[in-house]
């Protein structure tokens, strides 16, 4: 009895020891460890669709797309790709309903997603060592967990890109943003950009996230900058008196209606935004050449939607999402969600054919990557320690790069004498609070 007791004490210690290596080393066969054995492997992406808020359904039909097209030539080193979608819903249970998801399914990664509710879906992720990439970056906890792999700047680059645009043009600045935790960092970050040009503070004005009615808003966003638009009595001829920049997501256009509306007596101030809250598409939506947001600025992460860079996976579109209208070239979800892919595509092909994958393991393969090639659309990227940049709140980010892009005839083209720029210094000077 006595040496069947030591014995069983010892398979017990055995189990406990190997257990404890492979939460280390990443081994397949723990919960939720491994999606890639035998001939697929599995991932998802996840983003909201159908809300009152934001909503990025092209991020789903671009998933889709790329997982015929991997798969119609013969999947990654023999294996089908199997890409789970969810439907986030804007809110932290259905962002944690899709962690879930992606848990229960054996998930090897998540993969170009959107959410805002960073903490309800990484922590889930965290434990099963699930690793996210390409996330849209509208959350902090992305830029601070060790199992994020961001491929953009997300919102802090592009704020504090467009305070460098705006304090290239304008003498005063309001901001318009959600009055929400999100919204609340948003100032810091474009005074960061506005700053660095020796330009004063924006006016910060509150706005709810859900709001349909922005009149009080606009009235203080033209007030604040003087109601004038460029030239006249600027101090620089250069230089427009005013600019009023929103960052309302989907209630952006909302605004600029309000706006427009509002005074039209007065010469209005220059408009401004960031890709995700003004694209193409709503400058279709709305007039094209004769739309309100000709002449905006608009800061974006990528080169414009019009670059040839961007032709492969055009014709991956045009060749496999099948008519789904919801996936637009020119949306910046959907090109997120492209260059997501094209990180995990190469990332797997690191993977030999017999190889157990497992998210774990794909984890491991992203923390050591000297350089993945994303076509241009971006720098190479690399996510190792000495890859990681000094950027308060931010040690995530390794992709601090902005283009600079107006609407001109109908069009967003690259804005005239400007050339891409990486934002990761200013963000290092920023004060603590964004």
């Amino acid at each position: 009895m006595t040496i069947s007791r030591r014995s069983a004490s010892f398979s017990r210690t055995l189990v406990a020891t190997a257990m404890g290596a492979c939460l280390l080393v990443g081994c397949g066969a723990l919960p939720g460890g491994s999606g890639g054995s035998g001939d697929t492997l599995t991932v998802m992406t996840f983003a909201p669709e159908g809300t009152k808020a934001t909503n990025m359904p092209g991020m789903i039909g671009m998933a889709k797309a790329y997982e015929r097209w991997v798969n119609s030539k013969g999947g990654i080193n023999g294996r089908k790709l199997r890409v789970l979608t969810c439907n986030e819903k804007n809110t932290a249970n259905g962002a944690a309903d899709c962690a879930r998801k992606a848990i229960s399914e054996k998930a090897v990664a998540v993969v170009g997603s959107y959410s805002q509710h960073g903490r309800a879906f990484m922590a889930p992720l965290e434990v099963e060592g699930i690793p996210f990439i390409g996330g849209y970056g509208v959350s902090s906890e992305e830029f601070q967990s060790t199992l994020s792999y961001p491929v953009n700047g997300g919102q802090p680059v592009l704020i504090t890109g467009a305070g460098h645009q705006l304090g290239r043009a304008c003498e005063k600045v309001a901001l318009v943003r959600p009055d929400t935790l999100v919204g609340d960092t948003l100032p810091v970050l474009l005074n960061a950009g506005l700053r660095a040009n020796q330009m004063p503070d924006a006016s910060d004005i509150r706005a709810a996230e859900d709001s349909a009615d922005f009149t009080a808003q606009a009235r203080e966003a033209l007030t604040s900058t003087g109601g004038g638009g460029g030239g006249g009595g600027a101090k620089d001829k250069d230089k427009n008196n005013g600019c009023v920049t929103a960052v309302l997501g989907e209630r952006t256009e909302t605004f600029f209606d309000a706006f427009r509306r509002t005074e039209p007596q007065r010469k209005k101030p220059q408009i401004s935004s960031v890709l995700g809250s003004v694209s193409q598409s709503l400058v279709d939506r709305t007039g094209g050449k004769d739309s309100p947001f000709e002449g905006a600025y608009v800061t974006s992460w990528y080169p414009v939607a019009a670059d040839p860079l961007w032709q492969p996976m055009k014709k991956v579109i045009a060749d496999f999402a099948f008519g789904d209208d919801t996936v637009d070239a020119d949306d910046s979800g959907t090109q997120t969600t492209w260059i997501a892919y094209t990180v995990l595509e190469q990332i797997l092909k690191g993977f030999k054919k017999d190889d157990d994958v497992s998210a774990r393991k794909v984890a491991r393969a992203l923390n050591q990557v000297q350089a993945v090639k994303t076509g241009g659309l971006t720098p190479d990227l690399s996510w190792r320690y000495q890859d990681m940049r000094a950027v308060t709140g931010f040690p995530r980010i390794v992709n601090g790069r902005v283009t600079f892009q107006v609407v001109q005839s109908g069009r967003l083209v690259a804005q005239p004498g400007e050339q891409s720029l990486d934002m990761t210094p200013t963000l290092e000077r920023a004060p603590r609070g964004a």
